[in-house]
């Protein structure tokens, strides 16, 4: 079977995600989902700790029977069919973790490798931290383990201090204005169109794929402001992992561009793992925070090569 990447004309075919509905260890109900519903992908198990608030058409190359990766993941609390908890405060990363070991347990995974993407990069590494013998190997694509806000802002190179103190600030007026913002986001016409002009602002690049970016940005735009910006204050208290305690291998696939993770503390954590003698590398390519959908072959291939590695 191949093992190559889609071709980007391809589109994300309905069928090819299956949804279920999960409970987590605090009694909140999760939606997950794989992108195997038949279990005819010949190919390894990732776990994909997902962007926050983000959803599986934003990985359109993984969607496809060919794409030699089975996954299983799941939307985050109060996102795309997930319900919020009782308790407003349990939507922080070791929540998350939470989750992450629901959605294995309920797949009948006891060991994989994590895939994360922007904060959900934080997740794996929490994860692997905390249950290092659930996790064979960890693929963090623009994101950092912990401490992520500090990190926000990069190409500008502002002390991160002051980023942290900008972009925190910025999710709490996103908060308490979220109830005027919700109408004018839910009117946003999220279409191809709307994909290439983003593609011109650089905070996006262009996509290789924009009818099937525009599903992905426009089921992310169906979360309220509010709630997303509450996940965000929430998951901006997360601390640095410990790396000394990881001992997986790992591969940080970074952006130039990005103003949600930094490049440069994607590669300095690699060094460090690398230095205290565990197997990481670090590979940054020219795009955004969205490098997904501008390189998706070239990702793909770096995932492939990471497992193949973990053979």
């Amino acid at each position: 079977m191949s093992t190559s990447a889609p071709r980007p004309e391809q589109r994300v075919r309905p069928g090819s995600i299956a949804f279920r509905d999960i409970l987590s260890d605090d009694g909140t109900h999760v939606r997950a989902w794989t992108n195997d519903p038949d279990g005819l992908i010949d190919g390894p198990t990732v776990v994909l700790c997902n962007g926050l608030g983000t959803n599986p058409y934003l990985w359109p190359w993984l969607l496809e029977p060919d794409c030699g990766v089975r996954v299983v993941s799941w939307n985050h609390r109060g996102v795309g069919g997930s319900e919020r908890p009782r308790d407003p405060r349990h939507v922080e990363i070791e929540h998350f973790v939470q989750d992450g070991l629901s959605v294995m347990d309920h797949f009948g995974i006891d060991r994989a490798v994590l895939m994360g993407w922007s904060m959900g990069v934080n997740t794996a590494f929490e994860l692997t931290y905390r249950h290092p013998e659930r996790v064979r190997g960890i693929f963090a694509v623009c994101g950092v383990p912990g401490d992520t806000f500090a990190t926000m802002l990069g190409p500008l190179r502002l002390p991160r201090l002051v980023a942290r103190t900008v972009t925190v600030n910025a999710c709490r007026v996103a908060r308490h204005m979220g109830w005027a913002a919700n109408p004018i986001v839910r009117r946003i016409p999220m279409n191809p169109t709307t994909v290439r002009l983003l593609g011109r602002t650089g905070f996006m690049f262009p996509v290789a794929d924009p009818d099937a970016a525009a599903i992905g940005l426009k089921e992310f735009l169906t979360t309220p402001v509010d709630w997303y910006a509450h996940l965000a204050i929430s998951t901006s208290r997360h601390p640095r992992v410990r790396l000394s305690r990881i001992e997986v291998p790992t591969m940080f696939v970074s952006a130039t561009w990005d103003v949600l993770a930094g490049s440069r503390d994607m590669a300095s954590a690699s060094r460090r793992l690398a230095d205290n003698g565990r197997p990481s590398r670090h590979v940054e390519l020219c795009g955004s925070h969205f490098v997904q959908l501008e390189q998706p072959e070239r990702v793909h291939a770096l995932l492939r090569q990471f497992l193949e590695e973990l053979s």
